[in-house]
């Protein structure tokens, strides 16, 4: 009895010994190694004062006094100059469509002055045919909201002079009743109300010829 009991014991360790030597079959594979991206712990760069862009560059201004508008927008070019502007030396609002049917009576830079090439060059013009005036005749303007004198003043610059909201009437002040189309070529006559009348929104009316003509 005793020696089957023994032999039980023998087989079962014996068993069991084999069994614990027999691999897994149930165990998950070891997962594969992957390499990671790595990350530059370094400090982002920084700007310092010396890395700011440099200063436009600096040029002398030419004269373009009785140049065409067209050549002296050209030689301002030339020279580095590119922010350009013109406006109507008569105080008309005449734009300057044609610029070579127009010429340079003054120049906002004087001629021989040092400045950086990204300053606006603003030039007064007239058309060719018309003489430049001795003084330029600045756009009227309705300050502290009162009517100004606009006798002698081109019709768009009074229109563009007063609020927008403005009811104007413009008629033609000789026989010929005319319609006054391009305000830029008709000066005031006559106006209501007088200059110096406070607005406060009231209707503004004109009467008008073209220029080179008189007023009756």
């Amino acid at each position: 009895m005793r020696t089957r009991i023994l032999s039980a014991v023998l087989l079962c360790c014996a068993t069991g010994a084999l069994l614990g030597c027999q691999p897994n079959d149930t165990a998950k594979p070891a997962a594969p190694s992957v390499a990671l991206p790595s990350f530059s712990t370094a400090p982002a760069a920084t700007h310092t004062p010396d890395d700011k862009p440099s200063a436009a560059e600096r040029e002398k201004v030419p004269s373009f006094v009785g140049m065409g508008l067209q050549s002296a927008q050209d030689t301002a070019q030339a020279h580095g100059f590119y922010a350009l502007s013109s406006h109507d030396a008569l105080g008309r609002d005449r734009m300057q469509v044609l610029d070579r049917n127009w010429k340079v009576c003054s120049q906002n830079v004087a001629a021989g002055t040092t400045v950086a090439t990204d300053t606006t060059l603003d030039f007064g013009a007239v058309k060719l045919e018309e003489t430049c005036p001795a003084k330029e005749q600045a756009a009227p303007s309705a300050a502290a909201g009162r009517m100004p004198d606009f006798r002698g003043k081109s019709v768009k610059a009074a229109r563009a002079a007063l609020d927008s909201g403005t009811s104007i009437t413009v008629k033609d002040a000789s026989p010929e009743d005319r319609w006054v189309l391009v305000e830029s070529n008709w000066q005031v006559c006559t106006q209501s109300p007088a200059a110096g009348t406070t607005l406060s929104g009231r209707p503004v009316a004109f009467t008008a010829v073209k220029f080179g003509e008189n007023c009756p």
